[in-house]
C-alpha cells in the first residue's frame, strides 16, 4: 500500500468523523406539520428564524460543514470512482487510486468479461453483482 493511498484512507475515515458531527438538516416546521418532508429547502422568507440563524432553531448548511478537500468525491474505500461501460475503458484506470462501478446498462455476458479483466489488472470493482458467480458456473 503506497503513502498516497493511506492518507487517502485517513482523509475518507476524517471526512466520517466529521460527518458524525453534522448535524441533520431539516426542513423549517417540517416537525409541526405533517404535510412538510423532512427534506432541506433553503429558508427564504425576511422573518425565517432558521435563515437569520436564531439561536434554539435548527442549523442550516453552510460552508463550515464540509468535508477535507481531498476526500471529497471518494468512495468510502477511499478510492474515486470510474464508471466502466465496457472492457476497453478499464485501460484508462488507475489500479492504486481508482475502483469502477460497472454502468447499470451493461449486460450479463459483457459485465462478466469486465469483471474478468479488472481481477488481471488488479483493479477494485465496487458493483460485481451476482453475475459473476453464474457465469463461472456456465464456464466448468
Amino acid at each position: 500500500m503506497s503513502k498516497d493511498s493511506e492518507s487517502m484512507e485517513k482523509l475518507v475515515a476524517k471526512r466520517e468523523k466529521e460527518k458524525a458531527k453534522k448535524p441533520k438538516f431539516v426542513r423549517q416546521e417540517s416537525w409541526r406539520y405533517k404535510r412538510l418532508k423532512e427534506n432541506w429547502r433553503r429558508p427564504r422568507g425576511i422573518d425565517n428564524k432558521i435563515r437569520r440563524k436564531v439561536k434554539g432553531w435548527p442549523a442550516a448548511p453552510n460552508v463550515g460543514y464540509r468535508g477535507p478537500k481531498k476526500a471529497r468525491g471518494l468512495h468510502p474505500s477511499a478510492f474515486k470512482e470510474v464508471r466502466v461501460f465496457n472492457p476497453d475503458d478499464l485501460s484508462k484506470v488507475d489500479p492504486e487510486t481508482e475502483a469502477i462501478r460497472i454502468a447499470s446498462c451493461v449486460g450479463g455476458r459483457k459485465r462478466a468479461e469486465i469483471i474478468r479483466e479488472a481481477r488481471e489488472r488488479g483493479i477494485h470493482i465496487l458493483n460485481p453483482g451476482a453475475i459473476e458467480e453464474a457465469s463461472t458456473e456456465e464456464g466448468m
